[in-house]
């Protein structure tokens, strides 16, 4: 089989006789040449089928115009509209994406931070792994100068651009609205490495709530899951639903976790949600699918997305160093729906 030849600005110069670099300045729309010149080698490129190799360009300015995505999964659907905001972002400003998938992994991440440097991409937004403690194997983009922008999972010291929601105010909120539903007993499900702000923040909020309303905290109605899955939220319920005193209502950070928990409930002849209120967290298309709907806290992905590219966008086009210091918050709201409505 004959092997495919990529056409070079070579090609198109040997064909036209003309010098490659008339040929380069003519696919950029170079001043310095005619309206007609230009005509003819874009025209002449098109028959050939002439691709312009934009990595290679990139990698000869040291600059790619590459942001990379460092995420857990592409899977959950906060981080897939997260994704959709950052590549709307990119794109309006001629930049593409590639998008790593850590999957949780500490390991994985580390290697895949080393992947996404060595393609010398220009900027790189990431949220942490569940397993990620030690967040060192960024420093080789914060020590080169690349925009580092963390989402949503961000570290808990380390100073560089951040996107995240206020997590305490959203977790007091969740927490308030099932007090209101008249809730006495509320269980919290938590991330047992609380390797930073997020999942610690909502807790406080969660807390703080119940200090506020002059219920107690109950160390035995907070489960940490190994992992934010279904599966764990299962297994978590059950031991909530065989306490002496069960909970009669539930904070799930996480709606895969409310809906493990409904489910669970309605499998154990637990009327939802009269006998046991539940308040989700995303805002995720199952939240309204499942019987009964679930209430959730809104979480504006794609916003965030958008914001965390911006960032990397502006800070590329910067020179003043304090620009990369920028922490944005971006407010939540609480969406009641039949899984707590009680009053």
């Amino acid at each position: 089989m004959e092997e495919h030849k990529h056409v070079t600005i070579y090609d198109i110069a040997k064909k036209l006789n003309l010098a490659t670099s008339t040929i380069s300045r003519a696919l950029k729309d170079h001043h310095s040449l005619s309206d007609k010149t230009i005509k003819k080698v874009k025209q002449t490129a098109r028959e050939m089928g002439f691709v312009p190799n934009t990595l290679a360009a990139g990698l000869r300015g040291n600059k790619s115009r590459t942001i990379g995505i460092l995420i857990p999964t592409v899977t959950q659907p906060f981080l897939s509209s997260l994704i959709s905001g950052i590549e709307i972002a990119a794109r309006k400003s001629e930049y593409s994406v590639i998008i790593m998938q850590s999957h949780d992994s500490y390991e994985v991440e580390v290697d895949l931070a080393k992947s996404l440097y060595s393609n010398r991409v220009s900027g790189v937004i990431c949220s942490l792994a569940m397993e990620t403690k030690d967040t060192s194997h960024f420093k080789q983009f914060s020590n080169n100068n690349i925009p580092l922008v963390f989402v949503d999972r961000v570290p808990r010291d380390y100073d560089t651009f951040r996107v995240v929601i206020n997590n305490h105010l959203a977790g007091y909120k969740a927490t308030k609205h099932l007090i209101e539903q008249g809730c006495k007993r509320i269980a919290y499900l938590t991330a047992k490495s609380e390797f930073g702000t997020l999942y610690n923040e909502r807790k406080r909020g969660y807390v703080d709530a119940l200090l506020e309303h002059d219920l107690p905290v109950d160390e035995n109605l907070i489960i940490s899951l190994k992992e934010m899955t279904y599966e764990e939220g299962v297994k978590a319920c059950n031991h909530l639903f065989d306490l002496k005193e069960r909970p009669d209502g539930l904070f799930a950070p996480g709606d895969i976790l409310a809906v493990s928990a409904v489910q669970t409930a309605k499998k154990r002849g637990i009327k939802v949600p009269e006998e046991f209120a539940v308040i989700g967290f995303n805002n995720d298309p199952i939240s309204e699918i499942i019987e009964p709907n679930i209430s959730t806290i809104t979480h504006p992905a794609e916003k965030m997305g958008k914001a965390a590219a911006e960032l990397i966008i502006k800070n590329l086009k910067s020179l003043k160093e304090e620009d990369a210091k920028e922490i944005t918050f971006l407010n939540t709201q609480v969406l009641i729906r039949e899984s707590s409505r009680k009053i």
